[in-house]
């Protein structure tokens, strides 16, 4: 992968420029936390120290101030760190510990420079403070120590960042790789599909993110197979369902053109061919609802309505064909049962399911047509008594120009079930084929409308 673009190659960056800006800020915390505080603290002592001194000599002028010095040198506490050093106004020294000292000319200030004491340099932190009398007093301690501590906190801090940053490092090329493998099996299956093979699918490990994604991933491979396998059926369905009218046209057109030309003759084989062209127009029209219907295409038509109102309205349009068909037809139809949808695609769902109840049901049957609750959703359900369907065919007879054997001797064209699986697919429901015990129970379940 190249790292110039890669989306992995920047988190990687951006996760070690953190590490290191929060290396960085911890360094600095501890640091301040440490070393500033023992900075601030021996301030404050040579500040105390200094005022203490003068408060004690407040009266007895440079002689007591000397005497005082000299007694803070010989008491023998701490006298190795403490540095006390007058001045006179001429820069000579009068009393202390100090061979050399920094320039006066910054008095009064807390200074820290490099002194000669007891004839060696050492860093010191002194405090200049200008006498009433003329003069400087120094006060002020040896910073050996203290150097000693800031080299190995500094050390330390070193330490700790060089470990912190090989350790940011490892988890920044750590973490590349667990993406470039993770990103790498979506790719590899990407490269297999674009080659023609549908079937491979993403690995799907743990739950986070990116199972999340491969499992988002592999339905819609799941349903773009489906649709492709359903894509080569039809085409298949298609060929075989257009030949048989087609050779009919022809075959009618030809025998009119090998005899003896007559109006009535030609009248006839245009009148037949006419038929033959409009049953292949509403077999394209027919696929052309399920298109739209699987496409989401009407969905913006989507209105509140009430189911109930709906199925009384198709099966009271139904009551005459099912009475010239020996047929009896009753309807349940509650008011109230209201939808988001479309309200001509969902009647042309109810109206096929009730159609081909009436064809396969036969003479003597009965169809009962109920609007209402299922499981807490909305539901039309289509029962009749009459042969049913298979077991086994009950997965199949939604599937574009399938049909069951024993229908194959009625007219039409294994697209009715089809419509209205796809119909009740794009109001977000479902189409339901059950056993009647006897004869078969076709119900469409849609969600119901938010309460107004």
């Amino acid at each position: 992968m190249k790292l110039r673009g890669s989306i992995v190659a920047k988190l990687v960056l951006g996760y070690g420029l953190l590490g290191i800006a929060s290396i960085v800020a911890v360094s600095v915390v501890f640091y301040s936390g440490t070393i500033g505080v023992i900075d601030q603290n021996i301030d404050g002592k040579i500040t105390e120290q200094t005022e203490h001194l003068l408060d004690n000599v407040a009266d007895g002028g440079q002689v007591a101030l000397k005497a005082e010095v000299k007694r803070l040198l010989s008491d023998g506490i701490d006298n190795d760190r403490e540095i006390f050093q007058i001045v006179d106004s001429d820069g000579e020294p009068i009393a202390g510990n100090l061979s050399s000292w920094p320039s006066l000319d910054e008095a009064p200030d807390m200074v820290t420079s490099d002194v000669l004491r007891n004839g060696r340099i050492a860093p010191a932190r002194l405090y200049l403070r200008p006498l009433v009398l003329g003069g400087v007093l120094i006060v002020g301690r040896d910073l050996s120590e203290e150097e000693a501590v800031r080299e190995v906190i500094w050390r330390a801090l070193l330490a700790g960042a060089c470990v912190s940053l090989m350790l940011t490092i490892a988890g920044a090329m750590l973490f590349r790789r667990s993406i470039e493998a993770r990103l790498g099996e979506i790719r590899r299956t990407a490269a297999q599909i674009e080659a023609g093979d549908l079937s491979p699918r993403i690995p799907v490990t743990g739950n986070d993110e990116f199972a999340l994604l491969n499992r988002d991933i592999n339905r819609m491979l799941d349903r773009i197979e489906l649709l492709m396998d359903g894509v080569r059926n039809v085409s298949n369905a298609i060929a075989h369902d257009l030949r048989t009218p087609l050779s009919r046209i022809r075959g009618r057109l030809d025998d009119a053109l090998r005899h003896e030309a007559s109006v009535p003759r030609l009248s006839t084989a245009a009148h037949d061919a006419i038929d033959d062209i409009d049953d292949l127009i509403r077999l394209f029209e027919r696929l052309l609802q399920i298109a739209e219907a699987e496409a989401g295409v009407r969905a913006r038509l989507f209105e509140r309505l009430d189911l109930g109102r709906v199925v009384a309205d198709i099966g009271e349009m139904y009551e005459a064909i099912a009475e010239d068909s020996e047929i009896k037809l009753t309807v349940d139809a509650p008011a109230s049962l209201n939808v988001e949808g479309d309200r001509n695609l969902l009647a042309s769902a109810i109206a096929s399911l009730i159609d081909n109840a009436i064809k396969y049901a036969g003479p003597g049957s009965t169809i009962h047509v109920r609007a209402g609750l299922y499981h807490g959703e909305a539901a039309i359900s289509v029962h009749d008594n009459g042969p049913g369907i298979p077991d086994d065919e009950r997965g199949k007879v939604t599937q574009r120009f399938y049909r069951v054997d024993q229908s194959r001797h009625l007219p039409g064209n294994g697209l009715g079930l089809s419509i209205v699986s796809a119909t009740a697919k794009s109001h977000d429901g479902k189409l339901v084929l059950e056993d009647g015990a006897p004869g078969l129970i076709a119900r469409i379940v849609l969600p119901l409308a938010p309460a107004s």
